[in-house]
């Protein structure tokens, strides 16, 4: 807002080209005597005094704080929901090259709402496109100019930051970042839904890589039940924008700011196909573990379609490495062994983040293929290979899994000492329950969120891993 002095000299300027006169002006809320001092520049006018003159004067409230014409703002909103667009159904690069002009703008203009969501865009494509320290910088930037808003609102730029901490291969400190949230949105009556839906979808992938099952498959139903259901969400959205630019054209620029707001809602359910994918991934899991195998594959397809279509290429691997597993149990080995064989590290050596986690995973399968067609020294080549992997990347409980795997596997043919070293090994990779978060689980949602039309078997399950207590 500009200070007192300009703010009075545009109502006096403003005020006089409509040829009113100070008493019209002011009627019948205020007085001529407050006007008068306004336009003088001896008062600071409230919010509610500026709305009033802004509705009298027949402009918008923000002209009248910063002189800056309505059209300027709603011109911008219009871009990023292009640029969101973009980044929805296209190319990240194209939608950065987008967000960095109207963050620009946006600072030229000092709009600080136009300026967090230029941010979290670029936060966004800096995600997918794998450059995990930019996006980590984007979304702090974000969250700090909405440090004044309510926690729905900081939603978006937290779960940002906690996608880019997991990628990184920082699990519990995403974690701590996501239950946090959750907890706050929930104990402090604030669940909202969309907000829950980003956070609740953010979870599972940490979850998962940490053996933290049960709360993942709880994580993953709260979301699908509050995933909103739209027909065709691109032809929604892009029936908004366009209804906003003809309103735009006719200088009804509340009506287009309107339309824009409809339209960013859209893409942003656009945006969350890679967090539904992730709830269709943790059902299929969890079908998988009730021996549900031909339900629990098409679920994973499906996350694997949706993971794939957005160039999701960490996700895409995890989900893979759970399907190959799926189809070995239906007995299809060459079709899980040709999934898997791309994920196998790189010649030189074995990587470490994420990209580990997976090879290792992908030659825990290859190993338990090799064992069940009778071909032992293959198996155990690939768990050692497994083994190398995954103690590079830190994953506790794959570790102790796989040790049991090698340990079992050393046992029956004979080698007694080396089976128990590989058991010992296993058992010191054991995490102590409750210590995979910073905290207990979050507080349960305050309302009962609708039926889904997956409910898990009766049966209880007990993954071997798990590591948290279970949900609340």
């Amino acid at each position: 807002m500009d200070e007192p002095t300009e703010i009075g000299r545009r109502v006096h300027r403003l005020r006089t080209e409509r040829g009113m006169t100070q008493k019209q002006l002011a009627e019948p809320s205020y007085t001529p005597a407050y006007v008068s001092t306004l336009e003088a520049g001896k008062v600071r006018p409230s919010e509610t005094a500026l709305r009033f003159l802004a509705g009298r004067l027949g402009t918008s409230y923000e002209e009248l704080t910063t002189g800056r014409p309505a059209r300027l703002a709603t011109e911008l909103r219009l871009a990023l929901t292009d640029a969101q667009r973009t980044l929805a159904t296209g190319s990240a690069d194209e939608a950065a090259d987008h967000y960095r002009r109207l963050l620009a703008d946006a600072e030229d203009l000092d709009l600080s709402d136009e300026r967090a969501e230029a941010l979290m865009g670029l936060g966004d494509c800096a995600l997918e496109a794998g450059r995990l320290p930019q996006a980590i910088a984007r979304f702090e930037e974000a969250e700090a100019l909405l440090a004044d808003q309510p926690l729905p609102r900081r939603a978006r730029p937290i779960r940002g930051r906690a996608v880019a901490h997991l990628l990184a291969g920082e699990l519990r400190y995403a974690c701590y970042l996501l239950e946090s949230a959750i907890d706050a949105l929930n104990s402090e009556g604030l669940a909202d839904p969309e907000a829950l839906l980003l956070l609740y979808s953010a979870v599972i992938g940490p979850y998962i890589d940490m053996g933290a099952h049960a709360r993942a498959a709880h994580a993953a139903e709260l979301a699908l039940a509050l995933a909103p259901q739209v027909g065709d969400p691109a032809l929604v959205a892009g029936l908004h924008r366009q209804v906003a630019r003809t309103f735009l054209a006719e200088g009804r620029v509340a009506d287009a700011d309107a339309s824009l707001a409809k339209a960013q809602a859209v893409y942003r359910q656009l945006r969350l196909r890679t967090d539904l994918a992730h709830c269709h991934w943790m059902r299929g899991y969890v079908q998988a573990q009730h021996g549900q195998l031909d339900l629990a594959e098409r679920e994973l397809r499906t996350a694997r379609e949706m993971l794939t279509a957005k160039r999701a290429a960490l996700y895409t691997a995890q989900v893979e490495v759970e399907l190959a597993d799926v189809l070995r149990r239906l007995g299809r080995y060459a079709e899980a062994t040709d999934l898997v064989s791309a994920l196998l590290e790189p010649s030189d050596g074995p990587v470490a983040g994420p990209g580990g986690v997976h090879a290792g995973g992908a030659h825990r399968l290859l190993g338990l293929i090799a064992q069940e067609r009778g071909l032992t020294e293959e198996a155990e080549e690939h768990y050692v290979r497994a083994l190398a992997l995954l103690e590079r990347s830190g994953a506790g409980g794959d570790l102790a899994d796989l040790c049991r795997l090698l340990g079992d596997l050393l046992r029956r043919t004979g080698r007694t000492e080396a089976a128990l070293d590989a058991y010992r090994t296993g058992l010191g990779h054991r995490a102590a329950p409750g210590t995979t978060t910073l905290g207990p689980a979050p507080a349960a949602p305050a309302f009962r969120p609708p039926s889904t039309p997956y409910a898990p078997p009766t049966a209880p399950y007990a993954p071997a891993t798990t590591t948290l207590p279970a949900p609340r």
